[in-house]
């Protein structure tokens, strides 16, 4: 497996179930997002703007992902937004396909464009590492069937503050897209 068959193979709609341990405080936090992923071609437009904004010719892309979510964590408050989308877009090495450079319209720890580097390791697991100016995070993602995902993150902060983050998604099979609000069924799934 390659970086974009892993997207081909998460294309579509995902709920998924958290659990972010905060290490410094010793206590762990759950939540639950909807996620939606569709796989990009090397040729579409979001894949060549991303490519632009991080100055890399859009022809060394082989394709990407445009992925949308709404998320809630336990200890939110009453503001809290954890919604957004965000592009990827691969630029494979020129001597191993199977690692590179990824591009990012947004970050996963901090909102800003970003450029991390990703590899398929020998379990065909996408592993994604991002340094950014205060910390590192490394996301880890594989398939325990078709229909489930799993994902793994860790940041560490300058300083020595950690998270870590277990998920697991699941693929939901009726036609769904994330709703602006939560609906009732989503209501149900977050006391799961």
């Amino acid at each position: 497996m390659d970086a974009m068959e892993f997207f081909r193979n998460s294309s579509g709609n995902w709920r998924s179930q958290r659990t972010t341990h905060h290490l410094a405080f010793r206590r762990a936090e759950t939540g639950t997002s909807e996620i939606f992923v569709e796989a990009l071609g090397a040729d579409d437009q979001k894949i060549v703007e991303i490519c632009e904004m991080h100055s890399c010719d859009p022809a060394k892309a082989v394709g990407g992902a445009f992925v949308r979510w709404e998320s809630a964590m336990a200890w939110d408050k009453e503001d809290e937004n954890h919604e957004g989308t965000t592009v990827f877009a691969l630029i494979p090495d020129e001597d191993n396909p199977q690692q590179g450079q990824l591009l990012r319209e947004r970050g996963y720890a901090e909102i800003v464009p970003i450029a991390g580097r990703y590899h398929i390791d020998e379990e065909e697991a996408l592993v994604l590492v991002t340094e950014y100016e205060t910390m590192t995070t490394i996301e880890r993602f594989w398939f325990a069937n078709p229909d489930m995902r799993l994902r793994t993150s860790t940041v560490q902060r300058f300083g020595g503050f950690n998270t870590a983050t277990y998920c697991t998604e699941m693929r939901v099979k009726e036609e769904s897209t994330v709703p602006t609000s939560p609906s009732p069924a989503y209501e149900q799934f977050c006391g799961w």
